[in-house]
């Protein structure tokens, strides 16, 4: 049982920290969509709202009045069950509703929240409520890179704050940490939070390997670089080659050769690249290449999860070499909420971990974020397997 008291400060300590991530924007900042992936900040706030307001607040507050009929439509993500929505593509256009009104909006909701859960015991809500607070949290993380990437691809390269500490140097020593084969429990074994693609704990067979301690860093990626590992097709999947190719790919996204030496776009603007940082924002295409070009593997993520607890991890997300799919006996919820993971379930890889810019309380040894082969907007690193 989730104490209220408790769950509820969660959920307000939750709500003030997104509209902290926006508080060095400026006002034009909040609608800007270079690409289909990066959503506006705009759109980030009002949707993680909406969330509370359609599957909370319509449905189990008595009386409650939606703050405006046209925000289902305009906030809606991917969800069909709950109706039609704005295009993904479009969300850019949203010059209206003002940013102020979104704002407004997240107020009118919160405070609906507080006044439900304050009269409320009920265990199913609380878990609804558990639900959209880590729903949230993803779209905080997915909020701070969408924000990286939208002041990333101005052409002055702003800086969004000198505070945000995004490359952080992993100081132990390189070991390859070893692993019996045998037999191995994969998947969420506790009473604490987890989605749902992380049940179905169950067995997996392994055969020996070993897996660095580290992550990738800057200096050995630009080792590769530098031997010609984008010129070099056979280090590349056929489908990665055509994207090197297509797109003209010579280095990790947000990186800049200027003078003969490389820089990267970060959140404290354009600085220097720290060779001793992990490298990051890298596609799964370029992991693998990387990989070949060292005589290793990415590791898969029932090799990740076996072996986590010998090495800190959270620094970047972690490419793995597992299709996302369902564990054993997986059971999509009924209703809108089983469209939450489950129809994501193809072509995409798993990543392990979490990033600098996952936020506390979210991620756990068992969490299993996906993404597309291509994406490298996410902090996106690798570690070595042999």
């Amino acid at each position: 049982m989730i104490l209220t008291d408790s769950i509820l400060d969660f959920f307000l300590e939750t709500r003030k920290h997104t509209e902290h991530l926006c508080t060095p924007l400026e006002i034009e900042d909040y609608v800007v969509q270079p690409i289909i992936d990066v959503s506006p900040p705009k759109w980030h706030l009002g949707h993680t709202t909406w969330f509370f307001e359609e599957f909370i607040l319509k449905p189990h507050a008595k009386g409650y009045q939606v703050f405006n009929e046209d925000f289902s439509f305009v906030f809606n993500s991917y969800y069909e069950t709950i109706g039609k929505r704005v295009v993904r593509a479009d969300r850019g256009n949203l010059s209206r509703p003002s940013v102020q009104k979104v704002y407004d909006y997240r107020h009118y909701v919160t405070k609906a929240m507080q006044d439900l859960f304050s009269e409320n015991q009920n265990q199913e809500l609380l878990d609804l409520l558990e639900i959209g607070i880590h729903h949230e949290k993803q779209h905080q993380e997915l909020l701070l890179t969408d924000i990286k990437y939208i002041l990333g691809n101005n052409p002055l390269l702003p800086i969004y704050s000198n505070d945000f500490k995004e490359h952080p140097i992993e100081k132990h020593q390189q070991e390859w940490v070893s692993l019996e084969e045998g037999v191995y429990e994969i998947g969420h074994n506790s009473e604490d939070f987890c989605y749902d693609n992380e049940l179905g704990r169950h067995k997996v067979y392994l055969h020996s390997f070993e897996i660095s301690n580290k992550l990738v860093t800057n200096q050995e990626y630009i080792d590769f670089i530098s031997s010609g590992g984008y010129k070099k097709f056979d280090l590349w999947h056929a489908e990665g080659w055509d994207w090197v190719l297509t797109n003209n790919i010579e280095a990790p996204l947000y990186w800049h050769k200027i003078d003969g030496e490389w820089h990267y776009y970060s959140l404290k603007g354009l600085l220097k690249v720290d060779i001793n940082a992990p490298v990051t924002h890298i596609s799964y295409f370029e992991a693998f290449a990387f990989a070949q070009w060292k005589s290793c593997r990415l590791p898969t993520e029932f090799e990740w999860e076996a072996t986590q607890q010998y090495f800190p991890w959270g620094k970047r997300w972690e490419w793995s070499e597992s299709a996302y799919l369902p564990y054993p006996n997986y059971k999509k919820a009924d209703g809108a909420l089983g469209e939450y993971n489950g129809k994501f379930m193809v072509n995409q890889k798993v990543l392990r971990g979490g990033s600098v810019a996952t936020p506390v309380k979210h991620t756990r040894p068992t969490y299993r974020n996906f993404f597309q082969t291509n994406l490298r907007w996410q902090f996106t690193g690798l570690r070595l397997v042999k």
